[in-house]
């Protein structure tokens, strides 16, 4: 993070954990997607999709498929399109009813020259629905973005089109959003407040990564840059 906050052209949020406090809900609705093929493999499901935060549904469900419950069920139960519609419904009222980040529309009023973006493992067409339903659509002017493509992939892309402008600064609470914001090039500051990664003080001091609770901290620190972060 090299720019205080309000000096940024464009922020780029990830969702779950930064936006809205949905990780619990996702990490119950992959245990109770996959709970027909039995507790052992719901449960080594939930332990690899909170390793890998930020990773689409699609690519966790297929792994869970091909790599887990060969090993940890005998039991038949639902191909990869039930399971994505178990785990969607489940979502669903989650999403509509978690609290969302204290201080969103402040920093939104106070950096009204930036443009904001959503780039989410979620589902793109679930994220904007509810977005919409939340009243909190329109404040995301360079658009919601999500899976089936990867972040990686949507930040190129945006990039690619000028959507997204330098400086930017990416908005992340796991290791594959810094890597994807390393990857394009775009500053990062890790928010720990409702975060799943385990070890993220130690992993944030590794990697000297600036660092705050959650987006109010922001807001008391919008003229400070990432020093001030730590």
């Amino acid at each position: 993070m090299t720019h205080p906050v309000a000096d940024y052209t464009t922020l780029v949020f990830d969702c779950d954990g930064v936006v809205l406090d949905s990780n619990k809900v996702k990490t119950e609705a992959f245990y109770q997607a996959t709970l027909p093929y039995g507790e052992a493999a719901a449960q080594a499901m939930v332990d690899y999709h909170v390793a890998n935060g930020g990773v689409s549904r699609y690519k966790k469900f297929a792994y869970f498929l091909e790599q887990i419950v060969p090993s940890h069920s005998e039991q038949k139960g639902p191909d990869l399109e039930a399971l994505l519609q178990a785990y969607a419904g489940h979502v669903q009222k989650g999403l509509l009813n978690c609290a969302m980040a204290p201080g969103l529309e402040a920093l939104r009023q106070q950096t009204p020259d930036a443009r904001w973006l959503i780039v989410s493992g979620g589902d793109q067409a679930e994220l904007r629905n509810v977005f919409a339903s939340r009243g909190i659509a329109e404040w995301f002017d360079g658009g919601i973005f999500g899976s089936p493509d990867t972040k990686d992939e949507i930040l190129a892309r945006e990039l690619a089109s000028a959507n997204i402008q330098q400086p930017a600064l990416f908005l992340g609470d796991s290791k594959y959003d810094y890597q994807a914001a390393s990857a394009a090039e775009l500053d990062f500051v890790f928010l720990s407040g409702w975060s799943e990664v385990a070890d993220w003080e130690e992993w944030v001091t590794a990697n000297l990564l600036a660092h705050a609770c959650n987006v109010e901290s922001l807001i008391d620190n919008l003229s400070l840059d990432g020093r001030g972060l730590y």
